[in-house]
């Protein structure tokens, strides 16, 4: 357990927490932007608020998935932490929360506010925030598959940003409909179930992908 805080402490310390920064700057950016695009019309700004946040929080954490393993595999760190204690889906792990914590809980918290200035009610917004929390972890998850696939290839931000995509769809479709003015607990439970199952799923496959990748 130590183990994994420090590895925790130390990603989250490291270039994630930039990421999140930029990632941060996009979001507020999306927010700003968006009422000059559509107009100061109030309830048009209310009716696509939400699925404009959730896309502005998807690819938002798109800044921090090409530094998850890149940097550490072109020093040769991964391949110290490959042969740790510490078994490399539980690393993967660590990555993952780390990105979480650093480019995507601190939009779901920015979300209220940001929610009330594009006119949704105390309520919607509140909305928007849990169904962030329970449905944005699916997004590090799954990144870390295409972070993974990518980690030695050219552009491969470009890259996993085009395999990281699809696999976001579902989790951003139940998180902006679990985001509506009355909530939507079916889609509530769904994304949070999305977020497990990438859980039980993303870390495993990543670290397989990452074993080939270092024993190549």
């Amino acid at each position: 357990m130590k183990a994994f805080a420090a590895l925790l402490s130390r990603e989250f310390g490291g270039s994630q927490l930039g990421a999140g920064g930029l990632g941060v700057l996009f979001f507020l950016a999306v927010v700003v932007l968006l009422p000059l695009g559509t107009g100061p019309d109030a309830d048009v700004l209310a009716r696509i608020a939400p699925g404009i946040l959730w896309i502005a929080a998807l690819l938002a954490s798109l800044l921090g998935l090409e530094s998850m393993f890149r940097e550490d595999f072109e020093t040769g760190s991964l391949e110290v932490m490959a042969m740790s204690a510490l078994p490399l889906e539980v690393v993967v792990l660590a990555k993952c929360l780390a990105h979480w914590l650093a480019c995507l809980l601190p939009l779901a918290a920015l979300s209220v506010p940001c929610g009330l200035l594009l006119h949704l009610s105390a309520n919607e917004s509140l909305n928007v925030a849990i169904a962030m929390l329970l449905g944005t972890p699916a997004f590090s998850l799954f990144g870390s598959i295409g972070a993974a696939l990518t980690l030695d290839a050219r552009r491969g931000g470009l890259l996993a940003l085009l395999l990281v995509l699809p696999l976001s769809m579902p989790p951003l479709i139940f998180g902006s409909l679990a985001s509506g003015s009355e909530g939507n607990v079916p889609s509530l439970l769904l994304g949070a179930g999305l977020s497990l199952g990438a859980l039980a799923v993303a870390p495993f496959l990543s670290s397989a992908i990452l074993w080939a990748r270092l024993r190549a």
